[in-house]
């Protein structure tokens, strides 16, 4: 089945990541009235979606409470139990999950960047849990996961390997929709987080980033991301990053004798043509005819002082 055949955010996926998901363990459905897990760890994902019913997991010392439709994903080392706590037992489905290397098939603890991110920060702890509606996209992708391994037949590998990939996708935007929610009622935090994206541009001008790297890198949308930036310092932040490669660029062009095709790239330009119309739109002028004006305003300088 030819990669053109595949939705564009699994065909990305798949492309521009070396560790992609894969389920080490087979989701499991247990309805039992009295059934518990002891004390265990280990060295995977386990995600866990409650149907129905109610139980509590003891996660690293933290007691979580699971009702319908949470979903809660257990970093790998951390030690926990489960307790079935409803008296008419508790419905769940267990995925069980690494991440492998395309390259050499090693397992490791790092996953798609877009997920492992944030659920290795520090404001997840040991775990990250979800609260979920019962049409939510990630529980209808669970259960045909759950389906197509209870089929085994010729492409069902195929497309489970599909289905997880759209499921990471569908709880890495629901983790930024959460993450977003959060902070907005934090003021504080976001004017941190609008700090940071800055200071991020401020020091990697020179990279080949987009707004959508720096909105990953503070795990905003890119659209809350340029509101708030544009809220908090009254410029959006492509227009910020330009003007930051643009003042960079001045200072090669009035130190070095670089070519303006070195210094396009030297402050993350593509190419010298789109450098040239942005210099212009923001100084007035062309970087060749603004290293010529520095070059005679120094001359003029020297030439007066030895009058």
């Amino acid at each position: 089945m030819a990669n053109t055949m595949l939705p564009k955010t699994w065909e990305g996926l798949i492309n521009q990541r070396t560790f992609l998901p894969v389920i080490v363990k087979t989701i499991q459905r247990i309805h039992n009235t009295s059934w518990s897990m002891a004390l265990n760890q280990h060295d995977h994902f386990e995600m866990v979606y409650i149907k129905r019913g109610n139980a509590v997991f003891q996660i690293a010392g933290h007691n979580v409470k699971l009702g319908p439709n949470d979903i809660v994903i257990i970093k790998p080392h951390q030690p926990h139990k489960f307790d079935v706590k409803s008296p008419t037992g508790c419905e769940f489905m267990v995925l069980s999950f690494k991440f492998r290397n395309q390259r050499n098939n090693e397992y490791s603890d790092v996953s798609l960047n877009d997920f492992i991110e944030f659920v290795k920060n520090k404001e997840s702890g040991a775990y990250i849990s979800l609260k979920l509606s019962r049409k939510n996209d990630i529980v209808y992708v669970m259960n045909r996961i759950l389906k197509e391994r209870e089929k085994k037949d010729l492409w069902g590998d195929y497309l489970t390997y599909l289905l997880i990939m759209e499921l990471f996708v569908l709880i890495s935007r629901s983790l930024k929709m959460e993450w977003e929610e959060n902070i907005k009622s934090k003021s504080l935090k976001l004017k941190e987080l609008m700090q940071i994206a800055k200071k991020y541009m401020e020091t990697n001008y020179g990279k080949d980033i987009t707004l959508t790297d720096v909105a990953k890198y503070i795990f905003l949308s890119q659209s809350y991301f340029a509101h708030a930036f544009k809220e908090e310092f009254g410029i959006s932040p492509k227009s910020f990053l330009l003007g930051v490669r643009v003042e960079k660029s001045k200072e090669l062009l009035e130190k070095t004798d670089l070519k303006i095709s070195d210094v396009a790239l030297s402050v993350g330009f593509a190419s010298q043509q789109r450098y040239n119309d942005i210099f212009k739109k923001h100084v007035g002028t062309t970087p060749l005819k603004y290293r010529k004006q520095v070059k005679a305003e120094r001359m003029n300088k020297i030439h007066g002082s030895v009058k």
